[in-house]
């Protein structure tokens, strides 16, 4: 692409500014050349850490480690100082290149303490204080600034050390629910692998161009995002990243108007819920349901597009909230439901793929086909990957039914988890089957559902195997519950559940059930009905309930809705007002359940539930 735009950024009001693709190839190389005038070597035996959000620098350390055949491994935001310690010392990571002032702060903190001897050498893109590089000579770190080692590379510029397909890219670790983070390792051969079957699928219906424009705002420490950007770099496309600051991503879409957006389900949840919760008048509901049965029977027949009658009078304002300009949305990381899914596809008007992978796949191993807008499947396998059912006698799955534990093999799968042998051989089996832990069901057409979860499985007390992931990815399409933790064991025959209810919609979707109050109050154990005036309880035609045995009722219709099974449903739950998040412990930096934490954070409210009887 030459001298066309390559990587976007902008500062709070201003237009997106670009830097060209040669700029980024020379950058790259400049600062690969400055890495190795400080002692780093031109091998995949090279781990070069960093440390910082999305944007451009990031993606130009990371090529600069390409371009010599040094590995990358990412760090993460909010890992905390127990994994980050694990995993500086298990790469034996000396040389850290980090955004802010803060990041190196927590990473000094490390070495004063003496539990990261290797750590020598931090390089920072902001400006830093005088004290910090003080700080880091007392424990013998060498602080610079990017322009100081782009300048060493300046002044010892070094021809490329380009990486063999076997080499190893990436270091990606992936924080399990316990234990120490594993660190999936990643070759450029399986990038390339993965990227090209996914360009390969699109042939004929979706060909990346050079104006398309992607923005980048989900974490370049997961693999997710990476291979998004390589697709866009394959085609001289442009990446475009966020200010870094989540609340503002809206305005930053408005400004950008890509034409590609990779999200994930929880974001197109949020948008169908608040296109669903502007909509009040049950006229204006009846108009919304027809115009998108109507765009859904021309999706049946292959026809997508954003300019018909029902756009113009409905959807286009809808479409212009993400900039007007999408041709295609990728969703993965987690189911999304069928009901959301063929509604955006109606209402949004450009194409959207549903893909299924995880890091130790290098992302993808399987995606939606162009041409097919049926929802609640992930799609075939692609290229890369040869996907196989086995047997798990104990949830009663079997290979001959169309059903099993999903396993991939392929140019795409990993090479195992850094210096971890018990870990990877759990992973991978003799024959270089990757083992992923999702139960899976082929469908007639040869897609692939995902239906279950064999990890974190357990019995009820009469002996019902029970999947608490699955059933809390039901329950997430309840309105008021933005998360849920769903428990059970072997003394007890019914589950319960753990509920953080959305502070967005929360209030007013009790209100509307006669029930007052505000998100805290709510959220009480129990809650006391509180009624605006007497007219409105005279009016009241149900019964007076609390708010709990409201929220429980309507996760338990969603469920009937999902087919879960009586013994699937919780009985009994609690309101917590804090959201479940990685400060707090509660979460994983990949935002999956520390499920033994919670089950210990709770404890007291667990117990109370089953010393009653349940709702």
């Amino acid at each position: 692409a030459g001298t066309g735009p390559c990587l976007g950024y902008r500062r709070a009001g201003e237009p997106y500014q670009w830097i060209s693709y040669t700029e980024v190839s020379e950058q790259a190389q400049v600062l690969g050349s400055g890495l190795l005038a400080k002692g780093c070597e031109p091998s995949p035996h090279q781990f070069i850490g960093i440390y910082a959000q999305n944007r451009p620098e990031w993606v130009i350390a990371e090529l600069a480690c390409y371009t010599f055949s040094m590995a990358v491994v990412p760090l993460y935001d909010t890992l905390g100082l127990e994994a980050m310690v694990h995993i500086l010392n298990l790469a034996e990571i000396s040389l850290v290149i980090c955004d802010r002032e803060e990041k190196a702060q927590s990473l000094l903190d490390n070495k004063e303490k003496g539990v990261t001897p290797k750590l020598s050498c931090l390089v920072l893109f902001n400006p830093f204080s005088v004290l910090l590089a003080e700080r880091g000579k007392k424990c013998s770190v060498e602080i610079l600034q990017l322009a100081e080692i782009m300048d060493l590379g300046r002044q010892n510029l070094r021809n490329p050390v380009p990486p063999r397909p076997e080499d190893l890219a990436v270091v990606c670790f992936t924080s399990g629910t316990t234990g120490k983070p594993k660190g999936a390792m990643i070759t450029h051969g399986n990038i390339a692998s993965n990227t090209s079957s996914v360009i390969k699928i699109l042939e004929g219906s979706f060909v990346i161009r050079q104006e398309d424009v992607s923005i980048s705002y989900l974490p370049l420490a997961h693999m997710f995002e990476r291979m998004i950007q390589v697709s866009m770099f394959c085609h001289g496309a442009r990446v475009g990243f966020y200010q870094g600051d989540i609340s503002l991503l809206m305005d930053d879409i408005k400004t950008l108007r890509p034409t590609f957006f990779p999200v994930v389900p929880r974001l197109l949840n949020r948008i169908y819920d608040k296109i669903m919760g502007s909509v009040t008048s049950p006229l204006r509901r009846a108009v919304l349901h027809y115009a998108v049965r109507r765009k859904q029977a021309e999706l049946s027949s292959g026809v997508v597009r954003n300019n018909s009658l029902w756009d113009r009078l409905l959807f286009n304002k809808i479409q212009a909230s993400l900039g007007g300009n999408l041709r295609f949305i990728l969703t993965a990381s987690a189911p999304i439901s069928p009901t959301v899914l063929s509604f955006l596809r109606a209402t949004l008007g450009c194409l959207i793929f549903e893909g299924y992978g995880q890091t130790e796949c290098t992302a993808g191993c399987t995606f939606s086909m162009p041409g097919d807008w049926t929802a609640g499947h992930v799609g075939a396998p692609l290229p890369c990957a040869v996907v196989k059912l086995a047997d798990i006698p104990d949830m009663n799955y079997y290979a001959k039914n169309g059903q099993g534990e999903i396993c991939i093999s392929g140019h795409s799968v990993f090479r195992g988890y850094l210096r971890d042998e018990a870990r990877t051989a759990e992973a991978l089996d003799s024959e270089g089957w990757l083992h992923t832990g999702d139960v899976g069901q082929w469908l007639p057409n040869g897609t692939l559902r995902i239906i279950d979860r064999k990890k974190h499985i357990f019995k009820l007390s009469q002996g019902e195997y029970i999947a608490p992931e699955k059933i809390e990815n039901v329950y997430m399409r309840s309105v008021p519950v933005l998360q849920v933790f769903v428990h059970g064991d072997s003394l007890q025959s019914y589950l319960i559940g753990i509920v953080v209810p959305d502070p967005e919609v929360f209030a007013e979707w009790a209100r509307e059930r006669g029930i007052v109050g505000s998100y805290e109050e709510l959220c009480q154990n129990p809650v006391q009905e509180l009624r605006e005036n007497a007219f409105t309880f005279c009016q009241s035609v149900f019964p007076l309930q609390d708010v709990k045995k409201a929220v429980l009722e309507d996760m338990t219709a969603v469920g009937k809705e999902a087919g879960l099974k009586s013994f699937e449903q919780v009985k009994d739950l609690h309101l917590h007002p804090e959201m479940f998040s990685v400060s707090n412990g509660l979460l994983t930096p990949t935002l999956k359940s520390r499920r033994a934490d919670i089950r210990r954070f709770f404890h007291q409210q667990i117990s109370h539930m089953y010393s009653k009887t349940p709702i």
